[in-house]
């Protein structure tokens, strides 16, 4: 297969990178597997990887896969955050407790030195500062970056468009940003504009839609085939994504062969036509849960009297039952109610039927019944 061109992974850090690199999240479970994988992809071209210290033992699975001369051909990315996985007990937002992190993963990945060190899921303002304060989190990766430790420093992010774009505003350290897009989510196409134009690495996670773009969904079927034609929904969505300019690379989770040979054949066919894409994206904000009736999480709703997290749970029902799929709202639904999640949920089952949102809501949705639905299948 042709390889593609490698390009500039933004102008800041200097580095070239493929246009589709390695996710690290989902590697198989034996060991030997991931490391022919890992290899595999590497030898494709697919030269970042971007991997966490909560990715169960991506660490040192890739360890291994990164010997006999491996890790001289990649671009090799880890992150932690303690609001995302607690080590200690008593970890927290900082240099300290960073520095030592890092250091560990510099262990488990049995290498001298990383290429970045992300902030991790940078979510909202207070996380934002908590981690770029003096003393902060920030402070301990820019102190291993002056010992050696680290040639490069990013961060990933949900937050809000409008803090994220003061974040790339005040962000001259950043060499990288971590960003959900795809046809489903454009929420952050300005900011990776933004970033891209000020030579910050724009790299794009969820592709396909955590999996979404991977199932037969009528509605979603129904909306390339008016715009193109076409039906083969995890292709036009790579396609879609390989046409905007503004991102250097996207994030591939590799658990089997066929996902990266699929994702490189998708990416080695020609970029849509700027009408195809206005079609595409016109066809898509149709099936967008604005214009589906389904919740746009304003939040109106709440707060429920049982602490329940109702826009969560109408996320999951609008990729459930408006979609028609299955496996990306099973894992919304069950994120609500996980302990890991600091805005944990009630149990569905905790409902009231007091009406309260239902009576605030603005799409009008039936909030109680659509609650006993996703109970019925999820819970």
């Amino acid at each position: 297969m042709q390889k593609q061109r490698e390009i500039d992974f933004g102008k800041r850090s200097g580095l070239k990178v493929h246009p589709v690199s390695i996710g690290a999240m989902r590697f198989p479970e034996n060991v030997d597997e991931s490391v022919a994988l890992i290899r595999q992809a590497i030898d494709s071209g697919m030269i970042y990887i971007d991997t966490s210290r909560g990715y169960i033992d991506s660490e040192t699975k890739l360890a291994k896969a990164l010997k006999n001369g491996y890790r001289e051909k990649v671009i090799l990315s880890t992150k932690w955050c303690p609001w995302n996985l607690k080590v200690e007990a008593d970890d927290d937002t900082s240099a300290e407790c960073t520095y030592k992190r890092i250091n560990e993963s510099l262990k488990r990945l049995e290498v001298d030195q990383l290429d970045f060190y992300q902030l991790w899921s940078i979510n909202n303002n207070e996380l934002w500062v908590q981690a770029t304060r003096k003393g902060g989190m920030l402070d301990g990766i820019i102190r291993a970056k002056k010992e050696g430790l680290v040639r490069h420093i990013g961060f990933t992010t949900h937050d809000d468009p409008t803090n994220l774009n003061k974040c790339i505003d005040e962000a001259d350290w950043c060499e990288a940003i971590l960003f959900t897009y795809n046809m489903l989510n454009r929420t952050y196409e300005d900011s990776i504009a933004k970033a891209h134009e000020k030579g910050i690495a724009t790299i794009v996670m969820n592709p396909i839609s955590g999996g979404v773009f991977a199932q037969d969904s009528p509605p979603l079927n129904n909306a390339i085939k008016n715009a193109i034609g076409s039906a083969d929904l995890v292709e036009t969505a790579h396609r879609w994504l390989k046409t905007n300019k503004n991102i250097d690379t996207i994030i591939c989770g590799i658990s089997k062969p066929s996902d990266i040979t699929s994702t490189l054949a998708n990416y080695n066919k020609p970029d849509f036509s700027s009408d195809e894409m206005k079609r595409l994206n016109a066809e898509f904000e149709k099936v967008s849960n604005k214009n589906s009736g389904c919740c746009v999480d304003c939040k109106y709703c709440m707060p429920c009297p049982k602490n329940i997290y109702i826009p969560g749970f109408m996320q999951a029902a609008y990729f459930s039952e408006f979609l028609k799929v299955d496996g990306k709202p099973r894992n919304i639904y069950n994120w609500q109610l996980s302990p890991n999640n600091t805005e944990r949920s009630a149990d569905p089952s905790e409902c009231i039927e007091c009406g309260r949102c239902e009576q605030r809501c603005t799409q009008k949705i039936k909030i109680i019944e659509t609650l006993k639905t996703l109970k019925r299948k999820f819970g």
